[in-house]
């Protein structure tokens, strides 16, 4: 059967600025609103596509935490491909607000939210570690290496650790803080990491 003529086809509705979209999932195309707050800064949709490419599009099972959660991009994402647990934290309590709007719009069971400040909570957290913990804190307030060394408390030890930043952290800083470098990518003044635990390639 011949196909209609690409520009005949309908196009998507892109997100309108003051919103960002979920590209994958039971939720794929929902729309999450970006409110305008000091710092939010949500992860492009193409550096989430990227980032759910390197872990896999199913992530049935996985316990996630998104410290700092933001608009809630990275969480909802991953509960959308089915993640069994999402923890998000977000210390901004108007923001904490607006996820669980979000959570109750979406029905998004597995998720939970809590307001607190990410570092405090990873610190002096005793429960279950999680399979994947994303890390996209404020770019301008010196959070990259207090997060990762927080992280390496709540991490399972086959899991993932995924930082954002506004450079690139190589292999010589990770170390340091517990971490070893899977994938980078850059997308404009973004670098997305995909970490694994160095322990790990010390036992092995």
């Amino acid at each position: 059967m011949s196909r209609a003529p690409a520009a005949a086809r309908p196009a998507a509705t892109p997100a309108r600025p003051g919103e960002v979209r979920l590209i994958g999932g039971q939720w794929k195309r929902s729309k999450l609103p970006v409110p305008v707050a000091p710092g939010l800064r949500p992860t492009p949709d193409r550096v989430r596509e990227t980032l759910f490419n390197w872990l896999g599009q199913d992530l049935s099972g996985w316990r996630c935490l998104d410290a700092f959660a933001g608009s809630g991009a990275l969480g909802f994402e991953a509960a959308s491909r089915g993640a069994s647990d999402v923890m998000l934290l977000e210390r901004d309590a108007a923001l904490a607000r607006g996820l669980r709007a979000v959570r109750a719009r979406l029905a998004a069971h597995t998720v939970r939210i809590e307001a607190v400040d990410a570092l405090a909570w990873m610190t002096r957290y005793a429960g279950a570690p999680f399979d994947l913990v994303l890390l996209d804190p404020p770019f301008d307030c010196g959070l990259f290496e207090p997060a990762l060394r927080a992280a390496q408390r709540v991490l399972a030890p086959t899991g993932r650790a995924y930082l954002e930043a506004d450079r690139a952290f190589e292999a010589e800083t990770l170390a340091p803080l517990g971490f070893a470098l899977d994938r980078h990518t850059r997308a404009g003044q973004v670098h997305a990491h995909l970490l694994r635990p160095a322990a790990r390639d010390a036992a092995a």
